[in-house]
């Protein structure tokens, strides 16, 4: 059996804001699914409508692995992708950008819009509120 490991490290990470529809489609398909190949993929998203080459796939496969969000392995010529990171991780660094761009850096601005905007109740801001406060009991972290 034939087994390697490739993965492209960005060393600055890439705007998740940037990515294209078919890639967060793309991307939200292999960390549904832990492992896969672009075949599987391609099954996928035509059985969700959308007819692609394989050639395709593995064309934005390799373009999520060189902006550090996909990584693979070969075996027996067989690529097969994974998650170099998770959703969490990711939609962190997508907030991250929000807050930066239109909030100046402010986490408290961000809050208070979604709470203006009726995103977020006042009740889960609370709640939120509640479960930090925890979670910085737990670690003896305080700001």
């Amino acid at each position: 059996m034939n087994s390697s490991t490739s993965a492209h490290p960005n060393p600055e990470a890439h705007d998740p804001a940037g990515l294209g529809e078919l890639e967060q489609a793309i991307l939200r398909m292999v960390w549904q699914q832990r492992q896969t190949t672009a075949e599987q993929i391609r099954e996928q998203l035509h059985a969700s409508g959308r007819v692609l080459k394989e050639s395709t796939v593995r064309t934005v496969l390799r373009r999520l692995e060189e902006k550090g969000y996909l990584a693979h392995t070969v075996e027996q010529r067989t690529y097969l992708y994974r998650a170099a990171e998770d959703g969490r991780s990711v939609a962190g660094r997508a907030v991250q950008g929000i807050v930066d761009r239109f909030c100046g850096g402010s986490v408290e601005a961000l809050l208070v819009g979604m709470v203006n905007a009726d995103v977020l109740s006042e009740n889960e801001l609370q709640r939120l509120a509640a479960k930090i406060a925890r979670a910085k009991t737990k670690t003896g972290k305080s700001k």
